[in-house]
C-alpha cells in the first residue's frame, strides 16, 4: 500500500470495497433474498395497502404518514427537473406521478404559491381532479406565502388564499400555513398580525375553509418561542420543522431539531417534517457512509435511513418529501408501507456516530430550496454549491497537489463546474451584495462561501492549490 496516501482517497477506496461486498449479499437480515437492480433498486411489486397512517388530532382523520412535497414536479425538459423554480411543468407526468401516489397510499400533498413560479398549485389541483379520486380521500397543505412587502396588506392576504383555493379546485384546505416564520419579529408582525392576517386565518379554520391551522419556522429561535407561547390563544393545529438526523443536534438554535421537536411534545403540537435529507444531502453521503449504512441493512435505500429516523419520532403526522422521479416515490413508498421504526439504539447511532462521520467532510449546508434566487448579479447560487458538495462526496475535491488523486479530482471539479454552471452565473461574478444572507433558511454566509470557492477554482485553474 501507498503509504504517503491522502485521507480521502483512502475512505473512497476503502468504501469502495466495503459497498461492494455489502451489496454483493442481496439479503435482508432475516435471510430473505431481496430482488435489486444493478443500481441498488427494489424491483419487487410496491405496496398499495400497507402505507402507515397517524391520526389528525383535531379531525379523527387518517393522514399517511409519509407526505407529497409539491416544489419538485416533473419538467417537459427533464434537464430542469433538478431545478424547482425553473422549467415547464409536465402536467401529464404529473398526473402520473400524484395517481400513482393516491393508489400506493400517500394522501398529503403539501405545496405553496411560491413553489414551481407560482405553478405549483394549479398543477397539483389538475392532478387531483384528474386522478378521480374524491376530495375527502386526500388532504391539501398549502401556504399563505406572503413573502414581498407589497404582499403584507391584509386584502393581497386574503387574495392570495382565495386563488390557492380557485388553482387548487377546491373549496378549503387541510393544512394552511404560516409560511416560513422566523425572519424576526417585526417580520412576523408586519407579515401576520397587525394586518389582522391572522386573525382572519383562525376565521378561516372556524369557517372550515382549512381544518387545521399552523405555520412553517425557519430562523430566529425568538420568534419560535413566541408563536409557542401564544399556543393558549391560537391553538395550533400542527407546526412544520427541519427535522433530521444531521440537525438533531444542532449547535445553532435555531436549527436545533431535539429543541424545536420537544418544545412541540410538551405542549402535544403535533409535527410535520420538511427537509428529513436536507435537500438529498442525506441520499447523497460519501461512500464510506454508504458502506456504513449498508453494513446494518443492506437491503435498504440511504434514504430510508433518514425516513425512518423523523418518522419513528412519536409527535410526528406526517414526512414531507419532494418526488420528481417515480423510482424516489417508489422507494419512499417501501420505506413506509408499513414503517418500521428504529430503534433507540438506531437512533443514537445516527444522530451521534453516522452523522458525525458525515460532518466530516466540509459541505455546504445548501437545501437546495432556491429562496435565495434570484441573484441580482445572475449567479447560480444553488448550483454552485450542488456542483462542490457532489465533488466533497465523490472524494473530488483535493487538498492540495500533493493528493494523490489530484490530476483527476482536478479536471473532474473543473470540468463538472463548467458543465453544471455557466460561465456567467459562477462564483467569481459574487459582487458581494448580500441581497441572498436574509433569504437563507439555512443561514449560510452566501458571499463568504463564494468567495472561499472562487478562491478554490482559481488555485485549481492555475495550479498553485
Amino acid at each position: 500500500m501507498n503509504k504517503n496516501i491522502d485521507r480521502r482517497s483512502f475512505l473512497k477506496i476503502g468504501s469502495t470495497v466495503a459497498t461492494t461486498s455489502v451489496l454483493g449479499a442481496c439479503t435482508n437480515k432475516n435471510g430473505t433474498n431481496i430482488d435489486l437492480d444493478p443500481a441498488g433498486h427494489h424491483t419487487d411489486e410496491v405496496p398499495v395497502d400497507k402505507m402507515t397512517t397517524r391520526t389528525i388530532p383535531r379531525t379523527g382523520e387518517q393522514v399517511s404518514l409519509l407526505g407529497f412535497g409539491c416544489m419538485r414536479f416533473p419538467k417537459k425538459d427533464k434537464k430542469d427537473n433538478d431545478t424547482p423554480h425553473g422549467g415547464e411543468i409536465d402536467q401529464e407526468e404529473t398526473n402520473h406521478v400524484i395517481k400513482y401516489a393516491l393508489d400506493h397510499g400517500l394522501t398529503l400533498f403539501d405545496t405553496s404559491p411560491a413553489y414551481c413560479r407560482g405553478m405549483s398549485e394549479e398543477a397539483l389541483g389538475n392532478a387531483l381532479v384528474a386522478s378521480g379520486y374524491p376530495r375527502d380521500k386526500y388532504f391539501i397543505s398549502t401556504k399563505l406565502s406572503n413573502f414581498a412587502s407589497q404582499q403584507w396588506s391584509f386584502e393581497e392576504g386574503k387574495a392570495m388564499f382565495e386563488r390557492s383555493l380557485q388553482y387548487l379546485q377546491t373549496d378549503y384546505v387541510d393544512f394552511l400555513l404560516l409560511h416560513s416564520i422566523g425572519g424576526s419579529m417585526d417580520n412576523l408582525r408586519q407579515r401576520y398580525l397587525d394586518n389582522g392576517l391572522l386573525d382572519w386565518m383562525v376565521e378561516q379554520r372556524e369557517l372550515g375553509r382549512t381544518h387545521n391551522l399552523g405555520f412553517s419556522f425557519h430562523g430566529d429561535v425568538a420568534v419560535y418561542d413566541w408563536m409557542l407561547s401564544q399556543h393558549e390563544k391560537y391553538h395550533w393545529d400542527f407546526v412544520l420543522i427541519q427535522l433530521n438526523y444531521l440537525d438533531w443536534h444542532n449547535e445553532e438554535k435555531g436549527k436545533d431539531a431535539e429543541y424545536l421537536y420537544n418544545e412541540l411534545a410538551k405542549r402535544n403540537i403535533p409535527v410535520l417534517v420538511m427537509e428529513p435529507l436536507l435537500g438529498g444531502r442525506l441520499s447523497k453521503v460519501p461512500d464510506h457512509v454508504v458502506a456504513h449504512l449498508k453494513k446494518r441493512r443492506p437491503e435498504d435505500s440511504v434514504a430510508s435511513w433518514g425516513f425512518r429516523y423523523a418518522a419513528t419520532k412519536p409527535m410526528v403526522l406526517s414526512v414531507l418529501s419532494g418526488m420528481t422521479y417515480l423510482e424516489h416515490l417508489e422507494d419512499n413508498i417501501r420505506t413506509f408501507s408499513p414503517l418500521q421504526p428504529l430503534t433507540e439504539e438506531e437512533e443514537r447511532w445516527l444522530d451521534g456516530e453516522t452523522a458525525s462521520l458525515i460532518e466530516a467532510f466540509p459541505t455546504i449546508p445548501c437545501t437546495e430550496c432556491r429562496y435565495c434566487m434570484p441573484c441580482p448579479y445572475g449567479l447560480d447560487i444553488p448550483g454552485i454549491f450542488l456542483h462542490y458538495n457532489k465533488c466533497v462526496n465523490t472524494g473530488n475535491v483535493p487538498e492540495n497537489q500533493q493528493a494523490t488523486n489530484y490530476e483527476q479530482a482536478r479536471k473532474v471539479f473543473l470540468r463538472g463546474y463548467d458543465r453544471a454552471v455557466p460561465k456567467l452565473r459562477q462564483a467569481d461574478h459574487c459582487t458581494n451584495c448580500g441581497k441572498c444572507v436574509s433569504h437563507c433558511p439555512q443561514h449560510i454566509d452566501i458571499p463568504k462561501e463564494m468567495r472561499h470557492l472562487d478562491k478554490f477554482i482559481e488555485k485549481l485553474k492555475t495550479n498553485t492549490l
